[in-house]
Parts: C-alpha cells; structure tokens; sequence
C-alpha cells in the first residue's frame, strides 16, 4: 500500500474523492435509518422500491448503454410470483417469496435478453417492448393474477419465521435493507472490471469486437442482472403493498422508470433514486390536489423542462458543478 508520501497528486485526489462519497453514504445511511419516524413508512417504502427499480434499469441504459421499454414485465413477474406463493402457501416466510420471485424475474430476463441484444438502437427497444406486451397480456389471462382485479391479500407474514412484519416500522427497515443490498450490488458491478468493459461497449462498440470482448455475453449478463433487481424491486413493492396489480406490468410502468432515470441523471449511481424520489412525491402532492387528474400532463412539462435545462439530469449537473469546484 502507498504511504501518503509517496502517494502521487492524481492518488490523493482519488483518495479525497472516496472519503467524501464513504462520508456521502454514510449520511445518508444514517438519514434512511431515522427517516420513518419523521414521514409516512409506508410512502418511503414506496419511494424505496421505484428507486430501486430505476436504479436497476439505469444499470442497462446509463452503463451498457441499451433502452428497454419492458422493464415492467419484470418488475411484475416479481411481483406476481412473490405474491401468488405467499397468498397460497402460508408457510412461506417473505424472504424466500422474494427471493423466488427475484429468481423468476431472472429466468426472464434470460429469455427476454437471449432474444433482444443482438439488435440495437430503437429496434432494441421495440423487441423488448413486445416481448413486455406479450406479458401483460399473459397476466390479464393467467387464473392465478386475478386479471384486471390483480392479487390481493398478500401477506406480509415473518421474517425468518420470527420477525412479524405486520408492523410498518419493520417493513420498513426490512425495505431499506433490501434497498441497500441492491444499491450495493449495482455500485459494486458498475466499478469492476465488467462495469468498465460495459462502459466501453456504451462508448465504441466496434472497438470493444476489436479488442477481443464478447459483446453479447456482457449485454446478456447486464440484462440479466438488471431485470434480476427489477424483480426483487417487484416482489418487495407486493409484499410492502399486500397486491399485484396490472399497473406494474403496463408499459406506462416502463415509460414511467425511463423517466425516473432520466429526471435524475442516466449514467449516474444516485442520479435514479432522486428521480424516482422526485416522480413518487410529485404523485402523491398530486393526487391529493385538485390537479389530481393532470398528474400526467405536469409530469411531462416537469420532464420537458428538466431536458431541456438539465441535459445531464439533476444528479449530473450537481456533479458537473462539483468537479468544476473541487477539481
């Protein structure tokens, strides 16, 4: 290890970078810690599971650089099969019904990725956006989704059999560790050697053939990963909730993380939790306005005006400014 005399000025800049993002993290771990006894648990669990759904859509389109439009399927694949386990087997504690619903929503994204990364651009976009149709309208149909009227009744039952999660203040802090566990996971991904590799199929594709990488094995492992946390993103939202509806399967859902992502800043670790923080309050201030029915129409001006005056996202432009200060 270097000592800090024989650390070189480009080291000691890093250095001071990672103290301030450990320190960064930390505040805000401490600030999720006490945050439900400041606001409604079940609104933070809320805001918890679309951030974690954006956050792993952004590890496809920030990092790999490929535009889904059928994130949803998996968010509800999640969803479903966690609920639909825990509804009909009592037994079932909570952790292993997201956890199987988590493995689900994987095999899909198999599949799903098997057929879509060896197209690009918006035909990428369009393959996943039927594959997720194609879905949504398997759920309307399948006996155990209950249709148009979702499944309700999911309950939360015991964590590790002992843990009773009936309690908001439990499922909360079981939320934020699952939470935490994915945030890791992606921050963790985006910084080693795949992260990298990722990065550079984003930039120059043909360079990346060049210099001997399997492009589509990388894609395939990002997709699957991505659509992995979607699910666990899911199956969480149906546990929090106590029901899987259609709504998570719709492609609205997959317009709705796109936007998240973008809002917050793509490419950028914490740029989709603020996104998806900002889309869920604006919902919720909504709803309980009089302009509850242009919830909407406000949601695509507040997009427009943020594309337009913040290219980079909310999160990219502070971090912009943060390098032109501290650089």
């Amino acid at each position: 290890m270097a000592t800090t005399q024989t650390m070189t000025p480009s080291m000691k800049r890093e250095r001071r970078a990672n103290l301030r993002r450990n320190a960064f993290y930390l505040v805000l771990i401490a600030i999720g810690l006490v945050a439900p006894f400041f606001a409604y648990p079940v609104f933070l669990m809320k805001v918890l599971c679309f951030a974690l759904f954006a956050c792993a859509f952004n590890l496809l389109l920030g990092y790999a650089g490929l535009l889904s439009f059928g994130h949803a399927a998996f968010l509800a694949t999640g969803g479903y099969v966690t609920g639909y386990l825990l509804a009909s087997y009592p037994a079932l504690t909570p952790e292993l019904g997201i956890l199987i619903g988590t493995v689900a929503a994987l095999v899909l994204g198999a599949a799903f990725g098997a057929l879509s990364i060896r197209r690009q651009g918006i035909y990428f976009a369009m393959v996943t956006l039927a594959l997720a149709q194609l879905m949504f309208f398997f759920y309307i149909q399948a006996p155990f989704t209950g249709g148009e009227d979702g499944l309700h009744g999911v309950p939360r039952g015991h964590l590790f059999g002992v843990i009773s999660l009936r309690s908001n203040l439990a499922m909360y802090y079981f939320v934020f560790a699952i939470f935490l566990f994915g945030f890791a996971l992606i921050q963790r991904a985006v910084h080693s050697p795949f992260g990298q590799v990722l990065k550079a199929i984003r930039e120059n594709e043909p360079r990346a053939v060049s210099l001997g990488y399997n492009v589509d094995a990388y894609k395939l492992v990002a997709f699957i990963l991505s659509a992995g946390l979607a699910g666990l993103a899911g199956s969480t939202k149906t546990v929090v909730f106590q029901l899987a509806s259609l709504t998570d399967a719709h492609w609205h859902m997959s317009g709705e993380v796109i936007l998240m992502t973008l809002l917050g800043g793509v490419g950028t670790l914490f740029g989709p939790v603020v996104g998806a923080g900002l889309v869920v309050s604006l919902q919720h201030l909504l709803a309980q306005s009089p302009l509850g029915n242009w919830v909407g129409p406000i949601l695509g001006v507040i997009f427009v005006i943020c594309v337009l005056s913040f290219r980079s996202g909310i999160v990219g432009e502070a971090m912009k400014m943060y390098r032109k200060n501290f650089k």
